[in-house]
């Protein structure tokens, strides 16, 4: 991170006009109490944008602002470094000049002891430039052709070396065989190498098939010989402090895991199959800190909507789409803004998925009698100001979730509903009345996440007639005029490079279409002649953009295909 200190970034943003001294005073005694980094609250809280920061940051430093998006990376001369310790550093070497000297984009330019370590490293000058933690990452996807072969090799070498080893008669004595120590820590380490989401360790007839979901997609990895599996699995339960003795029910845990100076959280689930238990293994960064608004992919329109709600110390914010959408993100977000000094905010959540200081956790636990509805009604003894209920599944907690919203509680939650304005008819079908259901709701807000073009391999290209017919059907489909909706007339897509795996895509960017409960749509709801029809065409009439009339907008500004968009809103 960069090594500014508050009271030399405070004169830098005022000289700018960015800030007056007493919310910056404020906001640097936020950032001390959360213990979060100074910038990273600046950028959440909106006050001041990321590149333009950067940029600042870079011209008080004297060095050069390094943009991967513009620049490109030297596939040879990031070899130069070792990834492991490329990591530990926070560096990327991505050029060598005429000279010799190498170009390096660092998160903190005046670190002197790591350009002197880097100096020796290297044997050559060094050239700082500043990068911000995104740059970094795409200088790390660099390595993961190499990561690629050296996965494949330690994973037969390991396999091998298990099916030479004496077969264990426990369990326990297989969990703890260094082969299948190895596989499992490879299987870790080379997801978040190349940045999975998550890891699913499949038993078929005669083979395992492990598959990694990156971006939102699945990829095949590798497939292993099924004789070590109930090794493995019995590998992953002794991680996760699961039962090894239990192969007929499901069972859920979870373990922290380090590699190189990173800290992953790992969520543990395991069911049993036809061919024998399934593994899946989700990767939650511990260190991952909450989202801005913009960085999440939303608009100005979009985010003022949200942060409007946020202001009110009533009401209920909600947040829909189907598993995998980002919700919970998005709500650790909303969180993260109204986390104050002066606010108690309590949440109930299945699982826990980021700790987030100050903020009250409860873990859902069945077995100890813990459910989303026994958790909320201990919470309201609590004097909460903000409740967050991880998700509502069934009516009773969404009928303690709308009382709570009406005694002077702000409820934020997500529903499973393909839109935001399905969100309307899901709670009353949940026996919520209607007209508990307008009064409570502040903003109701429905996301998908589309994959974003891999900069580095990006390309324009003209539409033909078949792409814009299938763009004309979508809008007909939402009873969208297509006269009355930019289409973009050029488009974009990645090529595809060793960097993005030849997928032409590395990252994701949400998708938004947010309902603002005005008195026009409580009125509607109330109507006796109220449905989701109707409360789509009154909607769209108030100005709600449609998330795909987002995704056109995110195509038209290059960080998404037409293809991922339709994918996506098609969930």
């Amino acid at each position: 991170m960069v090594n500014i200190s508050p009271a030399k970034l405070k004169d830098l943003l005022i000289k700018e006009g960015i800030i007056e001294a007493g919310l910056f005073e404020e906001i640097q005694k936020e950032a001390q109490l959360k213990k979060q980094n100074l910038i990273d609250i600046l950028i959440s809280r909106g006050i001041v944008n990321r590149d333009y920061l950067y940029l600042l940051l870079a011209r008080y430093f004297g060095v050069n602002r390094v943009n991967f998006s513009l620049m490109r990376i030297n596939e040879k001369v990031i070899q130069s470094l070792p990834e492991d310790v490329a990591k530990v550093r926070h560096v990327v070497v991505f050029a060598q000049e005429a000279d010799g000297t190498f170009d390096v984009a660092m998160a903190d330019p005046t670190d002197l002891e790591a350009i002197d370590f880097l100096t020796l490293r290297l044997g050559n000058k060094i050239k700082p430039f500043l990068a911000t933690d995104e740059d970094l990452n795409r200088g790390f996807a660099f390595y993961g052709r190499e990561s690629t072969e050296s996965f494949k090799k330690l994973i037969e070498e390991s396999i091998k070396e298990s099916l030479r080893s004496k077969a264990k008669a426990r369990l326990e004595e297989a969990a703890l065989d260094l082969p299948i120590v190895a596989i499992v820590d490879n299987l870790l380490s080379y997801g978040l190498a190349i940045r999975a989401s998550d890891i699913h360790i499949e038993i078929l007839e005669d083979t395992i098939l492990v598959r990694f979901r990156i971006d939102g997609i699945l990829h095949e990895i590798t497939r292993m010989p099924k004789e070590i599996q109930p090794a493995i699995i019995a590998r992953i339960k002794l991680l996760a402090s699961l039962r090894l003795d239990e192969h007929t029910h499901p069972q859920d845990g979870r373990f922290r895991y380090r590699v190189s100076d990173m800290l992953v959280d790992v969520r543990v689930s395991i069911i049993p199959t036809f061919y024998g238990e399934k593994a899946e293994m989700r990767l939650l960064s511990a260190a991952q800190k909450p989202l801005s608004f913009s960085e999440l992919g939303m608009t100005d329109y979009v985010r003022k909507l949200i942060e409007a709600s946020t202001g009110k110390t009533y009401g209920m914010i909600l947040v829909c789409g189907p598993t995998g959408a980002g919700k919970t993100t998005t709500l650790y977000s909303i969180m993260n803004v109204l986390n104050r000094p002066e606010v108690n905010i309590i949440s109930i959540e299945d699982p826990i998925e980021y700790d987030m200081r100050y903020i009250n956790q409860i873990q859902i636990n069945p077995a100890a009698g813990i459910t989303f509805a026994s958790g909320l009604r201990s919470i309201l003894r609590q004097d909460p100001d903000v409740i967050m209920v991880g998700e509502i599944r069934d009516s009773e907690t969404a009928n303690i979730s709308v009382q709570s919203a009406l005694t002077g509680h702000l409820v934020l939650s997500s529903l499973h509903t393909i839109d935001a304005p399905a969100a309307v008819p899901r709670l009353i079908d949940m026996g919520v009345p209607p007209f508990l259901v307008a009064a409570v709701l502040n903003v109701v807000t429905a996301q998908r996440l589309a994959r974003k073009i891999h900069s580095e391999c990006i390309e324009s290209y003209v539409p033909s007639s078949e792409v814009l017919n299938l763009v004309k059907i979508q809008l007909k489909e939402l009873n969208l005029d297509p006269a009355q909706v930019k289409i973009p007339s050029i488009f974009y897509r990645g090529k595809g490079c060793p960097a993005c795996n030849y997928t032409g895509y590395l990252g994701r960017i949400g998708l938004f279409e947010v309902l603002d409960i005005n008195e026009n749509i409580r009125r509607l709801i109330i109507g006796s002649h109220f449905s989701l029809d109707v409360l789509k065409k009154e909607a769209q009439s108030e100005g709600m953009i449609t998330m795909f009339e987002d995704g056109l907008k995110k195509i038209e500004l290059g960080l998404t295909t037409i293809e991922e968009v339709l994918r996506v809103i098609r969930e």
